[in-house]
């Protein structure tokens, strides 16, 4: 058996023959997405729906910004928020602002939060091999004013649930949801109510402890909580401030 060739210095080639002789694989570490981090929470209440998602933009232990929203208000009943991939994030608002325009030229009326939300699993389900690299909320009232809040995975299946969390803080806020809400299984027969009980103020409440509890915890979401409180006169928006490191 031939003898590998010796390691050559200043020659970058002969280092890379010497480890295929020796036998070691060497494959490219390059991957076309990043995970920018950030939570996202929706609530759906009797009358309301909360929306709210930090403003931390990260990338490994590197704070890109301290400032970019993840809420994307479609109309005046309608918020997208997408944690993830800043560029996908990004990508995907700008699709789904344009194709709700195309909706109201077409209808003449804003887009529905069920029309959204499977106009939303449609263009996910379009791009399933090569997918956005998104964790995405729908979150509005519904026809008879009632709240909705839509969850999805990576390629477009989804369902509508009293409430929801997605991004890298979900292991810590989704269980305090779980415990203070306590929503019916979507799967239930027949079918029950998975809105909230909660009024308006103490839903509002909750979702900034949780985040506030999240920050501590989770170095991707820090910074800042956006807020949107979606309801019969329209969205009003608040602001929650996290630490900083």
């Amino acid at each position: 058996m031939a003898a590998a060739a010796p390691y050559q210095l200043g020659n970058p080639l002969s280092k890379v023959h010497a480890e295929a002789a020796e036998g070691h694989k060497t494959h490219a570490t390059w991957s076309p997405y990043d995970d920018n981090g950030g939570t996202v929470v929706a609530v759906a209440g009797e009358d309301y729906c909360l929306v709210a998602g930090s403003t931390r933009m990260s990338t490994g232990y590197t704070i890109h910004t301290r400032d970019a929203t993840m809420l994307l208000q479609l109309t005046d009943k309608v918020v997208i928020a997408s944690a993830g991939m800043q560029a996908d994030r990004k990508a995907l608002h700008k699709l789904l602002q344009h194709r709700n325009v195309t909706y109201q030229h077409n209808h003449g009326r804003p887009m529905s939060v069920s029309a959204t939300a499977q106009l939303l699993a449609n263009t996910l389900y379009y791009k399933r091999f090569f997918p956005f690299y998104t964790f995405n909320l729908v979150a509005g009232l519904d026809e008879e004013g009632r709240g909705a809040v839509y969850n999805y995975d990576a390629v477009g299946s989804y369902e509508r649930s009293g409430y929801f969390c997605q991004g890298s803080g979900k292991e810590l806020i989704q269980p305090v949801l779980d415990n203070q809400l306590k929503a019916a299984s979507p799967l239930l027969l027949p079918p029950r109510n998975t809105i909230t009980a909660l009024p308006l103020v103490q839903a509002l409440d909750l979702v900034k402890d949780a985040f506030v509890s999240a920050g501590e915890r989770d170095i991707y979401t820090g910074d800042k909580v956006e807020i949107l409180i979606i309801t019969k006169d329209g969205i009003r928006r608040d602001e929650l401030q996290l630490k900083l490191d």
